[in-house]
C-alpha cells in the first residue's frame, strides 16, 4: 500500500536498538510504502525525536536498555505535546499481545518487512 498520488508522506519514527532491524524496516518502510522515516535507538533518544519532529506515529522495540518500550509509552503519553501520537509495539514475545491500551497495536518479530508498512497502515487505520 503506498501513499495516494499527491498526498504527504506519513513521517514514522521508528524505534529499535537493534541496528540492522532499524535499518532494515526503515528501507522497506520508504522503498515500498513511501513514508518518510525518522530513526531512534533507545527509549530516551525516541522521547527527544517525537517532540522534535511530531510524526504521524511511532513504531516502538519493547525490549531495548535502559528504558524499554513500555516505559517510554507511559512517558510520551504523560507529556502533552507527544500524547496523541499513535504507537506500535514490535516484540519477540511469543503472544504478541497488546500489553496496553496506550498503543494501537503490536507487530511481531520477526517481521516481513516488505509487509510491514501495509501492518502498519492497518493498524493506525490509514489503510
Amino acid at each position: 500500500m503506498s501513499m495516494p498520488a499527491g498526498a504527504e508522506a506519513k513521517l514514522l519514527l521508528l524505534v529499535d536498538d537493534d541496528d540492522d532491524i532499524r535499518d532494515v524496516a526503515a528501507a522497506a518502510l520508504e522503498l515500498v510504502n513511501g513514508f518518510r522515516i525518522v530513526t531512534a535507538t533507545n527509549g530516551l533518544d525516541a522521547l527527544r525525536q517525537a517532540k522534535e519532529h511530531r510524526p504521524d506515529g511511532i513504531v516502538l522495540d519493547v525490549m531495548m536498555p535502559g528504558m524499554d518500550g513500555l516505559e517510554t509509552v507511559r512517558r510520551l503519553r504523560a507529556d502533552p505535546a507527544t500524547a496523541d501520537i499513535p504507537v506500535i509495539l514490535l516484540t519477540a514475545r511469543v503472544d504478541g499481545e497488546k500489553p496496553t491500551d496506550a498503543v494501537a497495536g503490536v507487530i511481531r518479530k520477526p517481521f516481513d518487512p516488505m509487509g510491514l508498512g501495509n501492518r502498519i497502515c492497518q493498524l493506525f487505520g490509514w489503510a
